[in-house]
């Protein structure tokens, strides 16, 4: 009987705790009321559960706030932390849902730390004025995050610790005011599928571990200043269906995204890309639409499945070499290969408009007959390799690379120019095997230290049918060899030195030896 007794007294005190801590939810909901305003019609009387928008489960603690288009305006409570803490039972809120989404409310948004159960926060189209720095720490179980179309934010941050929110499946933070670089942490959010950060004021560039992602929908258009660099990863981004990555600074080609077979939705307009269109992008087999308007694409016309929806801005804003389909002049391919090994820069693909290479095509120069003749890439700071395709220009005399960052080996092919007289690649960092060139060749290769005659790096560099003699290293040799003389000399000097001593001991032993017994001797 005592023990029964004590049982219905533990579930008497559990019952009075809950209702206690219950109750503890209608003060937060009552004083929540208090600061909507208007306040909802429907919120009236101490019943909080009855109210619209407003779930409970069978203990009356909150489960669900969702107050979705309600035309609030207001402030939310930093007391919606405190919902439902049942110690020592619990040390967790009941709160699954928090919706106050398409409102008028303002103010900062509070801390939620103690929600950890919490599944789905959207805070968007609303006035909020801050957001706190440490505002997903805790919510290990957060899936679903909004937040855009909140222009009064103050400039903030996505924190490095959001990669500990692994459940996490949609963050839409899209005209947030968030600044700084996107970080680096998509490999530990591999539930993650949406991705919406368009038109704030991100800057760099994208994240490698976009590659081992999972994500599916990808916006990051309109950014403010411009995200850069090139667009590589996007083609390790093997789930990914919808890419907008217009109006920012992207450079460079457009990667092969053959691995991204569930691509649909390409927005690439309004950047600084070149190069060429991959052909793998024309029979895409998931593509539905691409722009690529108001770039500096190069190249033929692509041409796509007649279910694309394309634009491209064909004669007004890239430079592919037709406004019609069909190839490029001979010329014109091959010296966008040549461009290609450099990662097609900027300046030639501003300059390298339209189908004849001889029509006003910086840096390169043709005879009468319309072939090209030379070409001068001297002291422009390129980087890449150089392009075994200067081979096809028949007809070149005069190729100037040098003071360059060029990096890998000198192309054999080069040799084989029936035409060439003048090869410089002076001061780049080239390295390997240097080419034999006729004795007609004027070939310059000085300040490639990783040159050599047998590829390793030790040979001088040279100028002139492939002597030995380097107008670089001239200066360098002569100091070479005085340095050299210099060492010799006091070599001599110490050895003669150190003979003299020692003939001097060698006496004085003898002397010791004929003057007196062992015992005087010193050692």
């Amino acid at each position: 009987m005592a023990y029964h007794h004590h049982l219905r007294l533990l579930c008497l005190a559990f019952t009075l705790l809950t209702a206690v801590y219950a109750g503890d939810d209608g003060t937060v909901m009552s004083k929540l009321a208090g600061t909507l305003n208007p306040k909802p019609s429907s919120w009236t009387g101490t019943d909080y559960c009855q109210w619209d928008g407003i779930t409970c489960d069978g203990s009356s603690r909150v489960t669900v706030i969702n107050v979705t288009s309600k035309s609030l305006a207001g402030t939310l409570i930093p007391e919606i932390n405190e919902l439902t803490l049942l110690p020592p039972f619990s040390h967790h809120t009941q709160l699954k849902t928090l919706a106050v989404q398409r409102n008028s409310i303002s103010g900062d948004i509070p801390i939620l730390s103690n929600l950890t159960l919490i599944e789905q926060i959207a805070l968007d189209s609303n006035n909020f004025t801050s957001i706190p720095p440490d505002f997903f720490s805790g919510l290990k179980n957060l899936k679903f995050f909004s937040i855009f179309d909140n222009p009064n934010l103050s400039p903030w941050v996505l924190p490095e610790t959001l990669n500990q929110n692994t459940n996490l499946q949609s963050f839409v933070a899209s005209n947030a005011k968030i600044t700084g670089s996107i970080p680096n942490i998509f490999d530990k959010l591999l539930n993650l599928q949406n991705l919406r950060l368009s038109y704030n004021n991100l800057t760099g560039s994208l994240p490698e571990t976009y590659g081992r992602s999972q994500i599916q929908n990808l916006r990051l258009n309109n950014q403010a200043q411009g995200l850069f660099g090139n667009l590589n990863v996007i083609s390790s981004m093997t789930k990914v269906s919808q890419v907008w990555l217009q109006a920012n600074a992207f450079t460079g080609a457009i990667p092969d995204l053959t691995n991204c077979s569930n691509l649909s939705d390409l927005q690439l307009r309004n950047n600084q890309l070149t190069g060429l269109v991959p052909k793998t992008l024309y029979d895409h087999p998931s593509l539905q639409i691409i722009s690529l308007q108001n770039n500096k694409l190069l190249g033929e016309l692509p041409v796509f499945k007649s279910c694309v929806i394309v634009e491209l801005g064909v004669s007004t804003t890239n430079s592919f070499c037709l406004t019609s389909p069909g190839p490029c002049d001979p010329q014109v391919v091959t010296l966008l290969q040549v461009a290609g090994a450099i990662g097609y820069p900027m300046m030639l693909a501003e300059s390298w408009t339209g189908n004849d290479a001889c029509n006003k095509w910086k840096y390169i120069s043709c005879d009468s007959s319309g072939k090209v003749t030379s070409v001068n890439f001297g002291k422009l700071n390129f980087s890449g390799t150089i392009s075994p395709a200067f081979g096809e220009l028949s007809s070149l005399r005069s190729l100037s690379l040098n003071d360059n960052n060029f990096v890998g080996s000198i192309p054999q092919v080069l040799t084989t120019l029936p035409n060439l007289v003048s090869l410089d690649v002076s001061n780049n960092n080239l390295s390997g095997k240097v080419p034999v060139f006729s004795a007609k060749v004027k070939f310059t290769d000085a300040g490639n230290p990783l040159l050599g005659p047998d590829g390793s790096g030790s040979g001088p560099g040279n100028v002139g049918g492939n002597s030995s003699v380097s107008k670089k290293t001239g200066s360098g040799s002569a100091a070479g060899i005085f340095v050299g003389i210099v060492i010799g000399v006091i070599v001599f000097v110490v050895m003669i030195h150190f003979l003299s001593i020692l003939g001097h001991m060698t006496l004085h032993v003898l002397h010791a030896l004929i003057s007196g017994p062992a015992t005087n001797m010193l050692y």
